[in-house]
């Protein structure tokens, strides 16, 4: 930082300061603050919304990975009991289906996201630094302009025996405020046009993201269709009637019977 640079930033400090205290009048824009209440709102969801799009899709890597990791399982397990009965074929098919999930999703539908959800996002997001920068900028410009305010007060109400002081002041009060005017009347004009462009610019994200997960559900449930055919079609409605768990309480009753589960 130049020693301009570090001089203006005390100044700014002891400006702050002198305006906590009162002694200082701060101006206050309605209009931006509004404005800029709203983009702060905008800027936290977007950054959510960035977050949670990361987490929803690692989270389905996760998901179609152990689902692939069960079925390696299962399918060791019936193997293992009888190659040729139902549920060994079943296990075999279900390997078979979360396999071809699990590909698909990396194939056909990993890099279609980070195109239409994940990098939109990002580029979104990115704008955020700048925008803060010239929201910043314009709060020191504002801390500049109400010290020039200040300072051309004073010489008003108490003339200074030095005649350049007041036309100095003056000029350096109309500077400060065009600065200002322009940084502030910048941003109340296109913060709201920053906004309004969310809609049209997610629009096309929005829509990715529903027919990716359609797919992604219809494929899953094409493809788990194949693996019920192997089971009783009357498994449901045993399960609705309670005499499943019936069945599971009565293995485990078996197995409470082993001396190694504790059984006598």
């Amino acid at each position: 930082m130049s020693w301009s640079g570090f001089k203006k930033s005390v100044n700014r400090a002891g400006t702050t300061l002198l305006q906590k205290t009162g002694q200082i009048e701060r101006t206050v824009d309605r209009e931006f603050v509004e404005e800029e209440a709203k983009y702060k709102t905008f800027e936290k969801e977007c950054q959510a919304l960035q977050k949670d799009s990361k987490g929803y899709w690692d989270a389905m890597r996760a998901m179609t990975a152990a689902q692939t990791r069960i079925a390696e399982t299962l399918e060791v397990f019936y193997g293992a009991a009888d190659r040729t009965s139902e549920g060994a074929m079943a296990g075999h098919a279900y390997k078979r289906s979360v396999d071809d999930l699990d590909a698909g999703f990396g194939r056909e539908l990993d890099g279609p996201y980070r195109t239409t959800i994940s990098e939109p996002l990002g580029k979104m997001c990115a704008y955020f630094p700048v925008v803060n920068e010239h929201v910043s900028k314009r709060n020191k410009k504002l801390l500049d302009y109400d010290s020039a305010r200040s300072k051309l007060r004073k010489l008003i109400d108490k003339p200074s025996e030095d005649p350049t002081k007041l036309p100095r002041a003056q000029q350096e009060h109309d500077e400060a405020k065009e600065v200002f005017d322009m940084l502030n009347d910048q941003l109340i004009a296109e913060l709201p046009q920053l906004l309004d462009l969310r809609v049209p610019y997610f629009d096309p994200s929005f829509e990715a993201m529903i027919r990716m997960q359609s797919k992604f559900a219809e494929e899953g449930y094409e493809k788990l269709s194949g693996v019920q055919r192997y089971f009783a079609d009357n498994v449901r409605d045993d399960y609705a009637a309670g005499q499943l768990d019936a069945q599971v309480e009565e293995v485990l009753q078996e197995m409470r019977q082993l001396s190694i589960c504790g059984g006598n």
